[in-house]
């Protein structure tokens, strides 16, 4: 299911890591410790979207999966950020029996978003780890977006979209010692009709 056709889209002639000024301008910390990496990527500025719907219709054509993000919280507290396919439906009364959570799942507030991601509602992006130096979040990844080369990201802010070539952002999740739980989060036929869940 690899997205990769020409140059553009596989992220080859995106330039040097550290000269996409439209990343530098909506995130220069993130640009930057792209750039320290030697990490490429390409950003579209756009109006702020808020939902997946806004951001279908403002984007135009843009290579590769697209994010949708839900910053999560378990019966004890513990964080997830779960970066899901766009399209990916993702089951909050179950999810909690797929990434290891205890009791069911809730949405994490605006000032824990804040403090440990770095972004404002609306703006989660799983960039966002990034900004969490203890590591209290655990990354979530769907198995889907592994079978694209790119994967386009809010850039810390939904006023713009990041495109990073999968293996890339991998490195960045590696070097911020956030490596993903990868779980298929989307349940089958069979299981949504049995109610049981992998």
């Amino acid at each position: 299911m690899a997205d990769r056709t020409q140059g553009q889209e596989d992220g080859r002639d995106w330039g040097a890591p550290g000269t996409d000024e439209a990343l530098r301008t909506l995130a220069p910390d993130l640009a930057d410790r792209l750039a320290a990496l030697g990490l490429p990527t390409r950003t579209i500025a756009h109006e702020p979207v808020f939902t997946v719907e806004e951001s279908q219709a403002l984007r135009g054509a843009i290579a590769g999966a697209h994010t949708k993000n839900l910053f999560l919280k378990d019966k004890k507290s513990r964080l997830f950020l779960v970066v899901a396919e766009e399209d990916t439906p993702v089951d909050l009364k179950t999810l909690h029996t797929r990434i290891g959570a205890q009791g069911r799942l809730s949405f994490g507030s605006p000032e824990q978003m804040r403090e440990r991601l770095g972004v404002e509602p609306g703006s989660v992006t799983a960039f966002g780890v990034v900004n969490d130096a203890d590591g209290v979040v655990t990354l979530v990844l769907d198995e889907r977006l592994l079978g694209h080369d790119i994967i386009n990201c809010h850039p810390l802010t939904n006023r713009g979209t990041t495109s990073i070539a999968r293996d890339h952002l991998l490195a960045l999740f590696a070097a911020v010692s956030h490596d993903p739980l990868v779980v298929r989060l989307e349940a089958d036929a069979a299981e949504l009709a049995s109610g049981q869940t992998p």
